[in-house]
């Protein structure tokens, strides 16, 4: 049971704490993603997961799909890998590797359900001109790894072991801040964390902007947040229940689950642009808006 303090609300955040609100800029991304075309849920590695649920794989490609094309609207790449059967998790492929100024640092699985992905999205990046850098120590990706400025957050607790974050700060030569979860319905730091403003504007204004939801870190965690972004967004329990903060955001337009409506008015107050796509069934597997999307960093 949690012992912290209940959060305060959206509106009783802006009665205490003074934000500047700025023009906010999009930024042009490019993203890899997989159809869920094996998507079921027949084995249970994370609390969101029931096998014994029915599934419909026809609702999660038609949810897939709108988020797919809302990518594209909004201006950006998406390149596809191709599922693989028996490999129901592919299309979260936020955890399939983590990639910066055109290296990826492949993933290594805790579970054995999903090792079989490993090599599939090592060698797509591959084939696709990107330098793979085999990896060592436990990890899982965009899942746990996530690029803030300069800066590279990395959760542990449940999934990411700490020696991968030594690992993952060796190989791209930045800074790495550890953050420990603790509440396992937030497994992934891609749960309890979203980037807002993923690259510093040129006059520092829109320094690296974050949501997080305090309850899923333990104290250490919450105070180096605390420090770290003092003007973050603090996330209520009953948004982050919805995956609220399982996000996609290019600096302007944030893709976020329509259920989160807390948030969704935190965001229009600091001057974001809420962009609600509805994975729900996609979230019967324990993935949302960011599980489905890596980021390709040229």
């Amino acid at each position: 049971m949690s012992t912290h303090p209940p959060l305060p609300q959206s509106r009783e955040l802006a009665d205490t704490q003074v934000v500047e609100v700025t023009e906010r800029r999009a930024q042009h991304r490019r993203y890899l993603m997989c159809r869920p075309e094996h998507f079921t849920v027949s084995y249970r590695i994370n609390p969101w997961m029931e096998p014994g649920r029915p599934t419909d794989t026809a609702k999660a490609l038609r949810q897939w799909q709108d988020l797919h094309d809302t990518y594209v609207r909004l201006g950006h790449e998406v390149e596809l890998i191709d599922p693989v059967p028996g490999l129901p998790d592919m299309v979260y492929t936020a955890n399939g590797g983590f990639v910066i100024d055109g290296r990826a640092l492949g993933v290594k699985f805790r579970v054995p359900e999903r090792r079989g992905e490993e090599r599939p999205f090592m060698d797509w990046f591959a084939a696709h001109g990107v330098d793979v850098i085999e990896p060592v120590e436990v990890q899982e990706g965009e899942g746990d790894f996530l690029l803030v400025g300069d800066t590279i957050l990395a959760g542990t607790g449940f999934r990411s072991v700490g020696d991968s974050h030594r690992e993952v700060a060796d190989v791209f030569a930045r800074e790495v801040i550890s953050l420990r979860l603790i509440d396992p319905r937030f497994y992934h730091l891609d749960t309890a964390i979203a980037v807002l403003d993923p690259v510093e504007g040129p006059s520092g204004v829109d320094r690296a902007n974050i949501a997080y939801l305090p309850t899923a870190f333990d104290d250490r965690a919450r105070a180096v947040l605390a420090e770290r972004f003092p003007d973050a967004i603090a996330v209520s329990d009953s948004d982050g229940a919805v995956f609220g903060l399982n996000t996609a955001s290019d600096g302007r337009n944030v893709i976020v689950s329509p259920r989160a409506v807390g948030f969704i008015d935190q965001l229009r107050d600091r001057g974001y642009i809420p962009v609600p796509v509805d994975l729900s069934e996609l979230l019967l597997g324990g993935g949302g808006i960011k599980c489905c999307t890596l980021e390709l960093r040229g």
